[in-house]
């Protein structure tokens, strides 16, 4: 059912999502990955019962996660360069390796445990970077629909790594 819900959030509102975050972001692309994250986020509730309107409480997500990404443009304007990667040379290169890897195998097995549709959007998208019209296109589905999937992919993919890092 929760599901459900989130899919007619987003066949009703995501134009309207999309369009408010991209007069704060001043651009369509953050604006679009923005609106993924807000809906995988809205898939994760725990209890979403207990939220009484889902379409505000939405767009409360995306208005957060908005400023969190304004914040972190303003450190990385701010901070010198060697200072954003500093955590990551620090950590030696065969960690770095073996951490990425156990990573990937983690997000291969969450997206086995999706349907075809689903991780095919995923890895168009995320892994072979084509854009959203290209994608509904070739699998005859609408951008619409593939932003769905793939909103749905990263949700889950999440959720496994975030289960994997808790263990």
């Amino acid at each position: 059912m929760h599901a459900a819900q989130i899919a007619g959030l987003f066949r009703e509102h995501n134009r309207s999502l999309v369009a408010f975050l991209r007069s704060r972001l001043d651009s369509l692309a953050e604006a679009q990955e923005v609106a993924q994250e807000a809906y995988a986020r809205l898939l994760r509730l725990e209890r979403p019962e207990q939220v009484g309107f889902l379409r505000a409480y939405l767009f409360r997500i995306a208005q957060n996660l908005v400023v969190d990404r304004l914040r972190q443009r303003q450190v990385r304007e701010q901070a010198p360069e060697h200072e954003l990667f500093e955590e990551l040379l620090d950590t030696p290169a065969p960690e770095r390796r073996a951490l990425a890897a156990e990573q990937l195998r983690a997000v291969r097995a969450a997206l086995r445990e999706l349907p075809r549709k689903t991780a095919a959007a995923f890895v168009l998208h995320v892994i072979e970077g084509r854009d959203f019209a290209t994608i509904a296109t070739s699998m005859r589905l609408t951008e619409r629909m593939v932003r769905y999937h793939v909103a749905r992919a990263l949700g889950h993919c999440r959720a496994r790594l975030d289960a994997e890092d808790q263990s």
